[in-house]
């Protein structure tokens, strides 16, 4: 008798395991903001985000930006986030119906910030690539962008072939431009920083040859700053710049595809460009760089 009872309270104890397993399993996740994410479907998966109705119903969605490169994401002097990529989030709550809370993100972490739920959405300036895009879902594109290089008007560098074999090139960590020169360029030396500032700042002070970056970037550094040319304004090809989310955030990646399309037909980009980018690239560049609708040209 003592045996069977203990089978079977043996038994009980096993299946309320395994209940408890399976709803631990299928539950959310706190986020970085305490709020819940969603876990990945994938079984080997460790990343976690939110649907679109999590979203929703928090009231807030917590979007990537930089804050130091102007003028697509910085924090201006009155403490606020500014540049074409927020005035685009800005957009992106109204519709939504949240509030924002901006995160500030650099180059290097932007996957990681989606793959653990520390933010929604990157909006980060970032380049679609298909090294990326195996790692995170990128929805339609909003910009086009190549890479450029930037050096002082008294050394301008018109092609990386002509790099000394002592010079070094400046480049942020988890940029198109690192990965590009590493492949095509290996024995140009490089010298790598995590945030634009410090960037602009190694290259103000002549700390390197020149600097590599999107090309949107160094024009407007060589416009701000008198001094430095843009000896190479297009560097490999052509890409595109576009938000991204957690891999498998279908419900979000939907609504963001549909929000480009729906804002594109009242030529909202071209209306962010006029807003954010005008002053420092003029009225030459909108068509060049604008991606309306998701349609590139």
């Amino acid at each position: 008798m003592k045996k069977d009872l203990l089978t079977r309270a043996t038994g009980v104890f096993t299946a309320a395991t395994l209940i408890a397993g399976v709803v631990t399993g299928c539950g959310s996740t706190a986020g970085a903001s305490s709020v819940e994410a969603k876990t990945d479907s994938a079984p080997a998966s460790s990343e976690v985000y939110r649907t679109l109705d999590e979203i929703k119903e928090s009231g807030t969605i917590n979007i990537g930006v930089f804050s130091d490169k102007s003028p697509f994401g910085y924090v201006d002097e009155n403490g606020e986030y500014a540049g074409y990529d927020v005035f685009f989030a800005e957009r992106i709550g109204q519709d939504l119906g949240v509030k924002i809370n901006y995160v500030s993100t650099e180059a290097a972490n932007r996957i990681e910030y989606l793959q653990t739920g520390k933010v929604d959405i990157i909006l980060a300036n970032f380049t679609v690539t298909e090294e990326r895009a195996q790692e995170v879902d990128f929805a339609l594109p909003y910009m086009n962008v190549a890479l450029g290089v930037v050096s002082p008007s008294d050394a301008v560098i018109e092609s990386l072939d002509n790099v000394g074999a002592d010079d070094e090139i400046i480049v942020i960590s988890g940029t198109t431009a690192e990965t590009y020169l590493e492949k095509n360029y290996p024995d140009i030396k490089l010298q790598k920083y995590d945030a634009y500032a410090e960037a602009k700042t190694a290259i103000e002070n002549g700390n390197a040859a020149g600097w590599a970056n999107d090309n949107t970037e160094v024009i407007a550094f060589a416009i701000e700053n008198e001094g430095f040319t843009v000896g190479v304004p297009s560097l490999g090809d052509s890409d595109t710049i576009a938000p991204a989310v957690t891999k498998g955030n279908e419900t979000l990646l939907t609504w963001l595809n549909d929000e480009i399309k729906a804002i594109g037909e009242e030529n909202f980009f071209h209306a962010d460009y006029e807003a954010t980018l005008l002053d420092t690239y003029g009225a030459d560049y909108e068509d060049t760089l604008v991606v309306e609708g998701g349609k590139v040209q």
